[in-house]
């Protein structure tokens, strides 16, 4: 027997250190990145429920108060690829923690902004800051998680998402119908800061991260192939649609249910928010799902379940209403664990970057599902808004059939190549 055989049968079979279930710190990484998720949502969107009331207090149509959620959303998007870089250089754990730090600083100046502008300004800064969450965050678990493990850690980072969500928007409900709108953005100021302390605690350092070159030559590289991959162009196109729908929806919604026939106070259109805890069990829940149906399969039931929200959105009554926000919501948080965790698993180098480029897709598809999802809402009502989601809708459907297409003709290929005896390359080819 060689060494090297001696070597491996020595070896421990279960020699892999990352993170899993049941193993130290697993529990701790799980809590600390749902805290973070928390605390980034509940910023981003702080002021989504509240626009009624901004756009009372500063006589302004919907689609110039919706600019205060497109904002944050837009620069997060433009700022989480070069934050990304950084996180190569000096880490996911440092990156994640100064991006909160200084979102919930200028969170904590929102409140006080004396005019739309200035709102809106400081909504893009906060955006901007809350950008290295995203951009470090699915790397971070793409190195530190065991693969088999990583769709339900993901899933569990983005359950965080949805209940940051959803608190933000109940806090700053009841606290605005309580003591104004201004008061509700320093609730949700201060309840993400207790969130970032808790992180801040919780997360084990990194183990497997290895710090890499801030040369702008290797990472427009990196971004090239990345692009270039037509699995990943994918599913950035399918995360940005997703987010459309969800960004036109939840954009608008408050001001649907604040008028007629529903004339909902403020403190109310804030609760119904409570129907992201719908997308805290389907996102965590998305690993089962992808383990039974695939990963396609899994996206045709999110597209098919987020379709039928809408179209039993469109009910004048508000037991449907909530009934199709439900449905929504469950499709949408299921589609984006699947299509996040895809990235990560697809990407083998520059995983931050992969990552970013999802990011910077899914949350421009918030930026301009936001706008137009006002825009249309101004235009048509509430069925504009759902023609906009149903178009979007289609969107993934198509994608995700292409997809299935090109994976059936590559298995149709290697088979070909296989019974002909001949090496094929494209056997090993991503679709």
């Amino acid at each position: 027997m060689s060494p090297a055989s001696t070597k491996a049968s020595t070896t421990p079979v279960d020699a892999d250190t990352r993170l899993a279930p049941g193993r130290p710190g697993y529990r701790r990484m799980s809590l600390a990145l749902f805290a973070a998720g928390v605390a980034t949502f509940a910023l981003l969107y702080s002021t989504q429920a509240l626009l009624p009331a901004v756009s009372a207090e500063f006589a302004v149509t919907a689609s110039a108060a919706s600019w205060t959620v497109s904002a944050a959303t837009g620069a997060l998007a433009l700022c989480v690829l070069p934050l990304s870089a950084l996180s190569e250089r000096f880490g996911r754990r440092a990156l994640m923690t100064v991006s909160l730090v200084v979102a919930v600083a200028v969170g904590l100046l929102v409140p006080f902004a004396p005019s739309l502008e200035w709102l809106v300004a400081l909504r893009a800064v906060q955006g901007a800051a809350l950008a290295g969450v995203p951009a470090s965050a699915m790397a971070y678990l793409a190195e530190e998680v065991r693969p088999k493990a990583l769709v339900a850690a993901i899933g569990l980072f983005v359950a965080g998402n949805s209940i940051g969500g959803m608190s933000g928007r109940i806090v700053t409900g009841w606290a605005a119908q309580l003591w104004g709108w201004r008061a509700g953005l320093a609730a949700v100021g201060l309840m993400a800061a207790a969130c970032v302390v808790a992180y801040r605690l919780l997360l084990p350092r990194a183990r497997h991260f290895t710090p890499a070159s801030l040369n702008p030559r290797v990472l427009a590289g990196t971004v090239r192939t990345h692009l270039s991959d037509p699995l990943l162009m994918r599913l950035y196109a399918i995360g940005a649609l997703f987010m459309t729908v969800f960004g036109a929806v939840y954009t608008v919604i408050g001001f649907r249910l604040a008028e007629a026939p529903f004339s909902l106070s403020q403190g109310v259109v804030g609760s119904i928010f409570l129907v992201y805890l719908v997308g805290t069990v389907s996102s965590a829940a998305a690993g089962k799902l992808v383990g039974r149906m695939g990963r396609r399969g899994a996206l045709y039931v999110a597209v098919t379940t987020t379709a039928a929200g809408l179209l039993l959105s469109l009910s004048g009554s508000l037991a449907a209403v909530l009934a199709g926000l439900v449905l929504i919501t469950a499709g949408f948080f299921a589609g984006h664990a699947v299509a996040s965790s895809s990235v990560s698993r697809t990407a083998k180098t520059g995983r931050a970057q992969a990552s970013a480029l999802y990011q910077s897709a899914y949350y421009l598809g918030s930026s301009v599902g936001g706008t137009l999802g006002a825009v249309a809402f101004h235009a048509g009502g509430w069925a504009g808004t759902v023609l906009l989601g149903l178009v979007a809708v289609l969107g993934v459907v198509s994608i995700t059939l292409y997809g299935t297409h090109s994976a059936r003709v590559q298995e149709r290929r290697v088979v070909r190549a296989s019974r002909a005896g001949t090496p094929c390359a494209a056997a090993v080819a991503r679709h």
